[in-house]
């Protein structure tokens, strides 16, 4: 009971934490916006400048909420991997399902060049890429499945679904290797990743599918706690561990594909995040884990995009980049503090 009450009261101040990042995140930016000017945009009180209204509803707060929902995403979709092949190093893109993603957008962008009789380039745009990258992630998803399907092994599945990441891997380089330099600019730079290109259609269309993933998650919390203690002791509690490993990989695909569909691949947040968690937390029982991690994630992500974007600047840095440098140290710091890894 003495645990409940203080992974609640945990949880409460994560989520005033997560409000304080958020206002942050659209109080900063290339244009100067008093903390005042902000609030008045948001609730509708007069502003010095009309157009500062239309700057935070149109390109911060949209910003903001893709932060969020990449860093809820990510984080939940690293935790599912992690416990299912009950490996610390493990990713949300271990399947080949985020490379699925960037060999679709790579076949738009570079494809071009290759076959200019197929492909126009007129297509090439946020919607064509978030499409082409989307057909990517689920055919490998779709392949993934399949193979499930025919494969007991856990392991085996992990070390298919890094080849997988291989192969269209190689074949990104092949057309790397024959495109024009502005194709491969075009391609280096989504995969640079980012939060700010998104309307609030394809917002909506993203959150539909973070949702979708959260609840296959929450559905599997039961068989997430079992596979710690291993799969026969799973199968013992009456657990059915196909059909489990079928909504874990389908919640993953979903999380990591529509998130790399839309913002490109963004590394480390889901690698890092759950072991921030279960470090902060002290604990490996999921029901704790999954609402910490989603908050946890969205957090630093916030604090990542605040960082990349560089207040009072037009540049952005890549958020790729941030994610690595601000996450990496505080991942070492919290595993030397405390001596060991929790898994």
């Amino acid at each position: 009971m003495e645990n409940t009450a203080k992974y609640k009261t945990s949880l409460l101040l994560l989520l005033l934490g997560l409000i304080v990042c958020f206002v942050a995140n659209i109080s900063l930016g290339s244009v100067t916006i008093p903390f005042k000017g902000t609030l008045n945009a948001i609730f509708g009180g007069e502003l010095a400048n009309d157009s500062w209204r239309y700057i935070v509803w149109n390109y911060r707060i949209p910003k903001a909420c893709t932060a969020i929902l990449v860093g809820c995403g990510l984080a939940l979709s690293g935790l599912l991997m992690q416990t299912l092949f009950k490996n610390p190093l493990a990713g949300p893109f271990v399947l080949g399902i985020s490379s699925g993603a960037s060999l679709g957008a790579a076949l738009l962008i570079m494809g071009t060049t290759l076959f200019s009789s197929v492909f126009a380039i007129g297509l090439v745009n946020d919607v064509s890429l978030a499409i082409a990258a989307s057909l990517g992630s689920f055919l490998v998803l779709l392949v993934v499945v399949v193979v499930s399907y025919r494969i007991k092994d856990t392991m085996a599945l992990l070390i298919i679904g890094l080849m997988f990441g291989s192969i269209t891997a190689a074949i990104v380089s092949v057309l790397s290797y024959f495109t024009d330099a502005e194709k491969l600019q075009q391609y280096i730079y989504w995969s640079f990743g980012s939060v700010g290109n998104l309307s609030w259609s394809q917002l909506l269309l993203l959150l539909t599918i973070i949702v979708l993933g959260v609840v296959l998650s929450i559905l599997s919390i039961k068989s997430l706690n079992a596979l710690l203690l291993g799969e026969n002791y799973a199968r013992s509690l009456g657990i059915n561990m196909k059909r489990s490993r079928y909504k874990i990989i389908i919640a993953t695909g979903l999380l990591a594909g529509g998130i790399t569909a839309f913002a490109g691949p963004i590394a480390f947040i889901g690698l890092a995040v759950p072991h921030l968690t279960r470090q902060i937390f002290n604990t490996t029982d999921h029901r704790v884990l999954v609402p910490a991690v989603l908050v946890y994630g969205a957090i630093l992500m916030l604090i990542c995009d605040t960082i990349a974007q560089l207040p009072s600047s037009a540049n952005v840095l890549p958020i790729n980049a941030i994610t690595s440098i601000v996450g990496a140290p505080v991942v070492i710091w919290l595993l030397v503090r405390k001596k060991k890894m929790i898994f």
